[in-house]
């Protein structure tokens, strides 16, 4: 007996429902104990380091692992920039198997071990920490966050554990800032299954023009539009993201684009900025707004933290005039 045509279609319809809700949905982890909750993922990634060999290993969720070799060390660490060898895996219980071509390596949550390239290797699970991080702000320095209040910020609000961090998405109500050096610490929540610009998206704006780019960018190849990037004009020198969960800082001077009398621009914009603690752009020139940014023009302007529906959060935040 055929079913009516109405009773098929709402049984195609609800079997569809059925498969789109079966889809694995992205976990977003704040914590390192939500992150270890969730299964094994969290403490399996992370950076390995060796005798002249460095390893970065992404959880991409659904079980699935990237390991990152860099022949000398770690970005920033002895990585001679030549080009990296990436091979993907599954996880097998609290273990991966990774094997391309020569290369063969097995990982735990404390080491990487295998062989290729130049023989045998033992890397050793580290975790990095920016020297500058929690920096203390010298005297006649522009306090704008320090835990205490979220008063310096339009819309500023703490996070929604209560840990006392300024949640991205707002910006200084002093809109004058011109030429200055600026701290700022940021945290990227653990997203494994999230891809691209949906991956812990933020950014710190210098006079709500310029964007210098916040993303979890652990291990990718560090494009403009990527942790570090002058938001789609320059990239980093070296991707210095470190894996999400971890406190990162950077530490930025500023100088104004400057203008004539009739209000033409003279001189671009120009910004040096180091990502926990490594140089990743020296004097580059700002040609102008980046996406978002307000048009340019001699008036100074607010220190933007972007909120781009990611939980991303930030400390310690204070800037130098110059």
């Amino acid at each position: 007996m055929k079913l009516p045509l109405l009773l098929t279609a709402l049984l195609a319809s609800a079997t569809l429902c059925l498969a789109a809700d079966a889809k694995p949905k992205p976990g977003t982890y704040l914590t390192e104990a939500e992150a270890r909750a969730a299964g094994p993922d969290f403490d399996l990634q992370g950076e390995f380091a060796g005798d002249k060999l460095g390893a970065q290993v992404i959880a991409l969720g659904n079980d699935t692992f990237r390991v990152i070799f860099h022949n000398g060390g770690l970005p920033g660490a002895g990585w001679d920039k030549s080009p990296k060898l990436e091979i993907e895996a599954k996880r097998d219980g609290d273990k991966v198997a990774f094997e391309k071509e020569a290369w063969k390596a097995s990982l735990t949550k404390d080491a990487l071990t295998g062989e290729g390239g130049r023989g045998k290797f033992s890397l050793k699970k580290v975790q990095r920490a920016s020297p500058t991080l929690g920096a203390k702000a010298p005297a006649g320095a522009v306090v704008l966050f320090d835990g205490s209040n979220c008063d310096a910020f339009a819309g500023g609000h703490f996070d929604e554990l209560g840990r006392k961090l300024l949640a991205s998405g707002s910006k200084t109500k002093q809109n004058d800032f011109q030429n200055y050096t600026l701290h700022v610490e940021f945290i990227l929540p653990f997203k494994p299954l999230g891809r691209g610009q949906d991956r812990a998206n933020s950014g710190v704006y210098m006079q709500d023009r310029y964007e210098v780019q916040v993303l979890d960018s652990f291990g990718l190849a560090g494009k403009n539009n990527e942790c570090g990037g002058i938001y789609s004009k320059t990239e980093p020198s070296v991707n210095m993201c470190f894996p999400p969960l971890v406190w990162q800082t950077y530490d930025i001077d500023f100088t104004a684009a400057k203008f004539d009398a009739e209000g033409k621009k003279t001189k671009n914009a120009v910004i040096t900025v180091k990502h926990n603690n490594v140089l990743i752009h020296d004097n580059v020139e700002i040609t102008g707004p980046t996406g978002g940014g307000k048009k340019e023009d001699p008036t100074g302007g607010a220190i933007q933290l972007q909120g781009h529906g990611n939980p991303v959060y930030y400390r310690n935040v204070w800037l130098v005039k110059k």
